[in-house]
């Protein structure tokens, strides 16, 4: 078996992260994947001929872009020659997207690939699967993609009734974790965020985006989600989402992930060939792992699949210098942490805020926090970054990057 080549991620780049309803609601999720497609082409400088394909994720699509990879290649001005495809791995897809194209890279399949991740919650369809049969007496049903792809994730054997939000409180009773901790975390998240946004931290990674309006179009150039006011006391307020199910249900809005709109994307070549084209390499990927775990308890996916990861690196979680957690639940983050034995406020973990801060915008996730680590680790000249997330229906994905 031929040895793998090294695949190195050049450029990363993501647009603001929106909120349900927000500002980038008027884009659809074509809108967002050929704009960062544009934006990454011309930031990087990199000759459009020399891209062969497109991998995009997307979790909520329709069929206006089939497949979103190809259509928004086509969209964005990239030749006939580069290909394109989409695919679907929960809360991992964005990371998914990035390490298929480095595995095209390392056998020789590829050269040069964009992949990346975009997701428009705002825009997340109502759909029926009955009208092609007839219209029944009742009418037809519209499902809501967002709450049915949460109830559906662990499909007949491993249903999940309460969608996310009853795992999370599944892995709260079962590690004992309080409300006050999940808050205090969630308190943190955003302190984090708001903080990175003041000092400019993610100025190097954001691209803005131009929103059609009655009077014009308006720019974007700012995360929509992260509170500069929230405070334990505010928290204190909100009510559990399963309170009348569950009389010790903890988990709220404020200690849960957003819905967001948003993308995110990258090149994935060789380091010759990143030479040849004038690109600056900014990670490269070490290994990565998935793992499976009971749907019901998704929130801990993270952990089998970081300690595969690390494994097959032959390192130690203490050698990791900046952690990625997509931040799915408060409650999520701590279980995990307590499992790896850090503390849930580890100055390594999330240290720019996540997904309760920052916004969950599903397929884009993923892409985004590569291009917020990649930005802080070429800051800090720190050697080794791990992401890693949990994904609904049971998985577990990580993926080690060392900075070129």
């Amino acid at each position: 078996m031929a040895e793998l080549r090294d695949a190195v991620i050049c450029s990363p780049l993501r647009t603001p992260v929106g909120r349900m309803g927000g500002a980038l609601a008027p884009l659809t999720a074509l809108d967002l994947a050929t704009h960062i497609l544009r934006e990454l082409v011309t930031r990087s400088g990199v000759d459009p001929d020399a891209v062969e394909g497109v991998v995009l994720a997307q979790c909520y699509p329709t069929m206006e872009a089939p497949p979103i990879g190809r259509v928004a290649a086509l969209d964005a001005g990239l030749p006939v020659t580069a290909t394109g495809y989409q695919l679907d791995r929960r809360c991992g897809s964005g990371l998914q997207a990035v390490l298929n194209a480095a595995m095209e890279v390392q056998t020789g399949v590829s050269e040069v690939v964009i992949a990346g991740g975009v997701e428009s919650m705002s825009n997340a369809p109502l759909y029926t699967e009955q009208g092609r049969r007839g219209v029944p007496s009742g009418g037809l049903l519209l499902q809501d993609a967002l709450s049915r792809g949460r109830e559906r994730a662990g499909g007949g054997s491993y249903p999940t009734p309460d969608g996310n939000v009853g795992t999370a409180e599944t892995l709260r009773a079962e590690y004992g974790i309080s409300r006050e901790e999940q808050d205090a975390l969630s308190v943190e998240s955003h302190r984090r965020a708001v903080a990175a946004q003041e000092s400019g931290a993610f100025a190097s990674e954001l691209v803005p985006v131009e929103v059609p309006g009655r009077k014009g179009s308006v720019p974007v150039d700012r995360d929509e989600h992260p509170r500069a006011d929230t405070s334990m006391e505010a928290l204190a307020k909100l009510k559990p989402v399963l309170r009348t199910k569950d009389p010790e249900a903890t988990v709220t809005a404020g200690n849960a992930s957003g819905q967001n709109d948003g993308a995110a994307a990258c090149i994935v070549t060789t380091p010759e060939r990143a030479a040849q084209l004038g690109l600056t390499p900014v990670l490269r990927l070490v290994t990565w792992a998935v793992a499976g775990v009971d749907p019901r308890r998704f929130g801990v996916g993270p952990v089998p699949a970081v300690n595969k990861a690390l494994g097959r690196a032959r390192l130690a979680l203490g050698q990791i210098d900046h952690i990625e957690l997509n931040e799915a639940f408060a409650v999520q983050v701590l279980a995990c942490a307590r499992d790896w034995g850090i503390p849930g406020d580890d100055p390594r973990l999330n240290p720019l805020g996540s997904g309760i801060s920052l916004g969950h915008p599903l397929a884009a996730t993923g892409a985004r926090m590569l291009a917020t680590l990649a930005a802080a680790m070429q800051r800090s000249g720190e050697r080794y970054g791990l992401e890693t997330m949990c994904i609904g229906g049971g998985q577990g994905l990580a993926a080690l990057f060392e900075r070129a």
